[in-house]
């Protein structure tokens, strides 16, 4: 099966310029969302680790559904505000201002092993924020999977120090 052609493209969204990537017509479709989340796993078959983590919001739907095949537990990272227990945040620069990302201080204990799971790398900011909340809680980032990588932004420079994966690239 083609993922790519299960990609709707949108020109000119969220604003001039952009050509998005939109998962929603894969997400639609059972056995092209089950082929995805399959590739994933296989992708990283091979990194042995204890949890998976993924970023709001899109995250949850590669991240949660490798969790569940893959029996590993799951952690949601989310926009401040949004978990109801005690949280560690990471802020972050944006072209204009500051962003910040949550997740649950006992989510991750020290020396757990983190796969980060996500449907798309772009820049690699939201992913680098993503990696400093695990190591703050003395977590260790083994590997990433991304369903989606743009290339031509070169997220996996921002991610250098990272095994950083992908299924689709454009």
């Amino acid at each position: 099966m083609n993922l790519v052609d299960k990609i709707r493209v949108i020109e000119d969204f969220p604003k001039e310029g952009i050509s998005f990537k939109d998962i929603t017509t894969l997400l639609q479709d059972g056995e092209a969302y089950k082929a995805a989340i399959d590739l994933c796993i296989e992708k990283v078959k091979d990194i042995e680790f204890d949890v998976i983590i993924g970023p709001e919001a899109r995250g949850f739907l590669i991240g949660a559904p490798m969790s569940y095949a893959t029996k590993k537990g799951f952690v949601p990272v989310r926009k401040p505000g949004k978990l109801p227990a005690e949280t560690v945040k990471y802020e972050y620069q944006l072209e204009y201002g500051t962003d910040a990302l949550e997740m649950h201080k006992d989510a991750i204990k020290p020396g757990d092993k983190v796969l980060i799971a996500d449907d798309l790398l772009a820049t690699g900011g939201t992913t680098l924020s993503t990696v400093k909340l695990v190591e703050q809680l003395g977590g260790e980032v083994v590997g990433m999977v991304f369903l989606i990588e743009l290339e031509f932004l070169k997220g996996k420079d921002t991610l250098k120090d990272y095994d950083v994966r992908s299924i689709i690239k454009y």
